[in-house]
């Protein structure tokens, strides 16, 4: 089966809102376990399934949309979230996922005082929560592309991450995890963004040299750091994984 064929029963369910912000090396790393999994993606028009019931996990992919836009999907989106909670169904959320989760929970999205564009370096708390969902390494390198963050964490919530230009860089809640960095990067991923990177992007070249990489930069710290993030990228989803109700 392939991810958008919905007539058999799949464990995990992907929600993706933008054409260009795919599942990347999360779709790779799924189908190389043998999961089934089901993808819908909100910018073709695919309804979002109305519940989700049945399904493992529930992942929640990025796009260049603010987690308080006034799009009926980003809505449906947060109650998915919140119906997988109260089934005990793992969220895991990347960048506007992440900040969709922080909203639904009871969190607060908004505006960062500077962006954070390219490979820069997350450090993570000394708790035993971290280290289980981050790995051992107390600083990584992983790849962002944002502006807005979960500036305030929901209720309950435990920080796991932070970067100098964005406080909270990853929480997890329950059996849940939210990033607001984006671990399922790939090549293609960048090459796509990269093409079309929009207006903003080269004035935060210019204004934000401590968080936002130009071109070359970007491509030279692509070959540096991609196989550091597909390791941490595996135990993060294999994290995830274990939680998942039998």
């Amino acid at each position: 089966m392939t991810p958008n064929d919905f007539s058999a029963p799949a464990d995990v369910l992907v929600l993706q809102h933008l054409l260009e912000d795919g599942p990347g090396y999360l779709g790779q790393w799924l189908g190389a376990q043998g999961i089934a999994w089901h993808l819908r993606c909100a910018e073709t028009g695919e309804d979002y399934p109305a519940s989700v019931r049945g399904y493992r996990a529930l992942a929640v992919l990025g796009g260049a949309w603010s987690a308080d836009d006034d799009r009926p999907t980003l809505r449906q989106a947060e109650a998915l979230i919140l119906e997988a909670d109260a089934l005990g169904v793992p969220v895991i959320g990347h960048c506007l996922g992440g900040q969709l989760m922080a909203r639904a929970f009871g969190g607060r999205v908004e505006r960062l005082p500077q962006p954070e564009v390219g490979w820069w370096p997350i450090r993570r708390t000394g708790s035993a929560a971290a280290r289980e969902w981050l790995g051992e390494a107390e600083q990584a390198t992983v790849y962002q592309w944002h502006q807005d963050g979960f500036t305030t964490l929901p209720p309950g919530a435990e920080l796991l991450a932070s970067s100098g230009p964005c406080a909270h860089q990853a929480f997890a809640l329950r059996q849940h995890l939210a990033m607001q960095f984006h671990i399922e990067i790939t090549p293609a991923k960048i090459d796509e963004w990269m093409d079309q990177p929009g207006p903003a992007y080269p004035v935060h070249v210019l204004l934000h040299r401590d968080s936002v990489q130009d071109p070359a930069s970007m491509q030279a710290a692509t070959r540096q750091h991609l196989g550091g993030s597909e390791a941490m990228a595996d135990g993060i989803y294999r994290a995830w994984r274990s939680r998942w109700p039998a």
